[in-house]
């Protein structure tokens, strides 16, 4: 539709133009078009005028008025009316709403996806979880929003790939392997002291135990220098498999397992300091390496490799990042918790000294989620340590629940995850009462089935039939839909599609309990199963970009 009424805005400016009414002119912008905040006010609207008054010379609303005298010849409007200082507001007549079902139907899984995109090549980049524990509840917010974003900009017709950076490099990773070894020589009635910051949970007595089981006690006497590499590449093994697992689980795909400790055997952690060093924005101090972060924006400059010879997190980052750039990406999107605020700015400016542009890195920040369960703050698990885990939750709610519930705000504010709400069967649940739209249509079917009732040849439907109010507001939600992926897309916000679904399920449910879909009369039938079909459709392709299940019974 909106389509339809930019080329009827284009068609009326060259004839105007033609006319003398407007000046002509070589006419460079986009035309806007954009659904009113206020019913009365159309179901479209325009501020072209004010936009081309600059150019045309000419006060905006005389533009406007000009256009419409045009634009009200047009069958499309059933009335075209200026307000303001030069909107144009734009009335659809109710038959192109109504013949806009039959190609919602007939486009089926493909209606709400299209091409502004361009085919851009985009790398998604999120959970990157240390496999140091278990996924917790925060990382599976961040996993459900990565990855209904990679489905909402694939839709939107982007190349999207996406990646889990692993972090198994670093202090962290001999960490671990030495809070193993410690749990290890425990198990054989060894004293040893267990230090606050090896890790606490008891996973890492299981990783243990798993290597009593296949090794016995050939470790036991063994120092820890000559085998942590061992027990830390076990554990890495063992932890990662799980983070797998529970990806799999959640219906999380990444199409590129990246591993930072590749990354410095390759040796492009050094490549990437010597290049900054050649071009002035790597010095050293006080034994240091910094980067010169602060002639890109930071705050100041940061170390990329200590006094001591041992390379920065950050040094890594950079050459991760020279990584991603060189395989010639558009667009990098990058998925962090909150608490990673402060370092956007040292890895943006990275990218600029690297000779990119800063933007084409977008952060998303994933804010913190509170468990609830009885009206209270879930307590902390005691078998993961000091989090709630992601298999915990799926144990608790499952998948689609969980999903939904995480889409059910932006991802930079604060969630308040109800476990309970997330059980019911009740309007009150939000993934419930979507899925259960979806459900009811497919009664619809089944109903008409049992009284010998078809669709048949969608295209001499009645679809004039379909006149209520309800009907027309549903029609009209349903040909949003595209827009709400594209904009979801571009945005880089995917809980737009759940917004959306909420709303149209609330649509679906009031016109359910008001009109019935099979009726006596045959035609007016066919007509609201079309319109059950279209909506059905909808609710199939959104639900799959958040990758959750559609349902046909409840």
């Amino acid at each position: 539709m909106r389509e339809n009424i930019k080329k009827a805005v284009l068609e009326a400016l060259e004839q105007c133009m033609d006319s003398g009414e407007l000046p002509r002119q070589d006419v460079k912008t986009d035309i806007q078009i954009s659904r009113p905040k206020h019913e009365g006010h159309g179901d479209f609207a325009t501020n072209i005028a004010m936009v081309l008054a600059s150019q045309l010379k000419m006060a905006p609303r005389n533009i406007a008025q000009a256009l419409q005298g045009r634009l009200e010849e047009n069958p499309l409007f059933d009335r075209v009316d200026v307000a303001g200082p030069g909107f144009i507001n734009f009335f659809i007549r109710p038959e192109w709403w109504q013949k806009g079902i039959v190609s919602i139907v007939e486009k089926g899984a493909e209606f709400g996806r299209g091409s502004s995109g361009n085919g851009k090549k985009v790398l998604i980049e999120f959970v990157s979880a240390n496999p140091t524990g278990p996924l917790h509840v925060g990382h599976g917010r961040g996993a459900a929003v990565g990855d209904s974003l990679a489905r909402v900009m694939k839709a939107a017709g982007y190349e999207v790939e996406t990646e889990y950076y692993i972090n198994d490099a670093g202090n962290q990773m001999k960490t671990l392997g030495t809070s193993v070894y410690l749990r290890y020589l425990q198990h054989y009635g060894r004293d040893v002291e267990f230090p606050k910051e090896c890790y606490q949970g008891d996973y890492i007595k299981d990783i243990a135990r798993d290597i009593v089981d296949r090794e016995g006690d050939r470790f036991v006497d063994v120092p820890v220098e000559e085998c942590l590499e061992f027990f830390t590449t076990h554990a890495v093994n063992i932890i990662s498999s799980s983070i797998r697992d529970d990806l799999e689980n959640f219906r999380v795909h990444f199409d590129n397992w990246f591993s930072e400790k590749n990354l410095h055997e390759s040796g492009k952690v050094q490549e990437v300091i010597d290049f900054l060093k050649e071009r002035g924005q790597i010095y050293e101090k006080d034994g240091a390496l910094w980067f010169r972060s602060s002639d890109f924006g930071d705050e100041k400059d940061r170390v990329v490799r200590r006094a001591n010879g041992i390379l920065t997190y950050f040094a890594a980052d950079i050459a991760y990042h020279r990584d991603k750039l060189e395989r010639g990406y558009h667009m990098l999107v990058d998925i962090w918790g909150a608490d990673h605020h402060g370092y956007i700015p040292r890895v943006k400016a990275s990218i600029a000294a690297l000779g990119h542009s800063e933007d084409k890195l977008r952060v998303l920040l994933v804010q913190l989620v509170n468990l609830f369960e009885g009206g209270k703050v879930k307590q902390m698990s005691t078998r993961a340590g000091q989090f709630v885990t992601l298999r915990e939750v799926l144990d608790d709610v499952g998948t689609d629940a969980a999903r939904f519930m995480f889409m059910t705000r932006k991802c930079d504010s604060h969630l308040d995850f109800d476990l309970e709400l997330a059980k019911k069967k009740s309007q009150d649940n939000p993934v419930y009462y979507v899925q259960y739209a979806h459900a009811r249509l497919c009664s619809v079917f089944r109903n008409a089935e049992a009284q010998g009732i078809t669709l048949g040849d969608i295209s001499d439907i009645d679809t004039s039939r379909l006149s209520a109010r309800e009907e027309m507001d549903l029609i009209r939600a349903l040909g949003e839909f595209p827009v709400v992926v594209e904009g979801a897309a571009h945005a880089l916000e995917p809980h737009r599609v759940s917004y959306y679904l909420t709303e149209l399920a609330s649509m679906l449910h009031s016109y359910y309990t008001k009109y019935r879909f099979i009726e006596q009369d045959v035609e007016l039938s066919r007509a609201r199963m079309l319109l059950a079909q279209a909506t059905k459709n909808v609710f199939a392709s959104g639900l799959e970009l958040l990758g959750v299940s559609a349902p046909e019974k409840m």
